[in-house]
This record gives structure tokens, sequence and C-alpha cells, in this order.
């Protein structure tokens, strides 16, 4: 008869759990990467390029962003109080609400005409108006910021956003 410590009983549970979470994990990564190239296909399916005015951007909660009712509605709970990207803008007669990609976020240029690409209400990329890449000031960096940069060129560690 062979005698397993309890030492030995309590690991092997802990390791069949932590086996099982990372299939569950794997599972459902596996199931919203999907789901995001699905909506990636309908993004790009429908976009438009369009001249606009920005107006002003800023972070803001959805329920406070001016966007149609409907989008709210569609929002899920949890989503309604986390800042999203928006951006006000001018397109032809009409003053409208649009939210934005993060990536481009900075790059959007106040009180400038651009040229977008726009799927509905989201702005998925931005141009200069002649079709000329926008260069935008790089913010200054702290001084805690350059010293983990140039920690982290020194150890040749990827650099943090």
């Amino acid at each position: 008869m062979l005698l397993i410590s309890n030492l030995t009983i309590v690991l092997l549970i802990i390791l069949g759990v932590l086996i099982a979470v990372l299939a569950v994990l794997y599972f459902l990564g596996k199931r919203m990467q999907k789901k995001q190239d699905e909506q990636q296909a309908q993004i790009e399916a429908a976009k438009q390029t369009v001249s606009m005015l920005i107006i002003d951007k800023k972070k803001m909660k959805i329920k406070d962003s001016g966007l149609p009712a409907m989008v709210l509605e569609q929002t899920p709970k949890y989503l309604r109080w986390s800042k999203v990207p928006i951006v006000k803008a001018k397109v032809g007669p009409q003053v409208l609400s649009l939210m934005c990609d993060d990536k481009i976020f900075d790059d959007i240029p106040v009180k400038k005409e651009v040229k977008a690409t726009v799927s509905g209400i989201y702005i998925t990329g931005v141009k200069g108006l002649h079709g000329k890449p926008l260069v935008t000031e790089k913010k200054k960096k702290g001084k805690f910021r350059a010293v983990i940069e140039r920690a982290q060129e020194k150890l040749g560690a990827k650099p943090l956003k």
C-alpha cells in the first residue's frame, strides 16, 4: 500500500486546478480572437474616407460623450463607466461625436482638417488633408520614465508603452 503524504495530494490538486484554468483561458481566448477578427472584417468592409475638421478630442465616459442613445443601449453595462477616446468633428455641415481607435488617438490633431477613415461612428485612420502623414509633437518624458527606458535599453528588454 502506497502512502502519499498530504502535501503531495494538495500539490496534485493545485496542479489539476491550474491546468483546468489554463485550458479554459486558452479556449476563451481563441473564441474572443475569432470574434475580434469578425468585427475587424466588418469594420474594413464598411470603411469610408471622409474629410473632417477636428474640433475637440477627449477620453470620456460613454454616457457623457454625446453619442447616440442606440450606442449607449448596445454597450454592455460593465463598459459604460470606462473611458473611451471621443472626437468631436465637423463633417460637412454636421458636428458629430465619433469614437476613435486608441492607437491613433494621439495622432489626431485638434482644430485641423484631416482625411479620416471612418466606419460608422468609429475612426480607424487619419491622414493630413492632402494625403500627407500627420506629424505630431511627442510629449516630453519625465525623468523617471527616461531612467527606466535607459535601464531597459541597457538590459535589452522591450520598452513599456
